[in-house]
């Protein structure tokens, strides 16, 4: 087996591992959209910078994009 496949395997099992909780974190997110007005988007953006591991980070900004549309 190749280095890629078993990196894809890797994210693919990543992915599996973290995906309910990446999408309860967008969740949570957008729900602060309401409350905080304008203000939001740069909250937001702070919020998706602290969030590790960065693939998570992707994840939960990749649910926020799929909610949001």
């Amino acid at each position: 087996m190749s280095d890629d496949s078993l990196s894809a395997q890797g994210r693919a099992e990543f992915h599996r591992q973290f995906e309910s909780q990446a999408q309860a974190h967008a969740e949570r997110l957008l729900a602060q959209r309401a409350v905080m007005g304008s203000a939001w988007l740069s909250w937001v953006a702070r919020q998706l910078y602290e969030i590790t591991p960065a693939p998570l980070a992707a994840m939960v900004r990749r649910e926020l994009q799929r909610l949001n549309r």
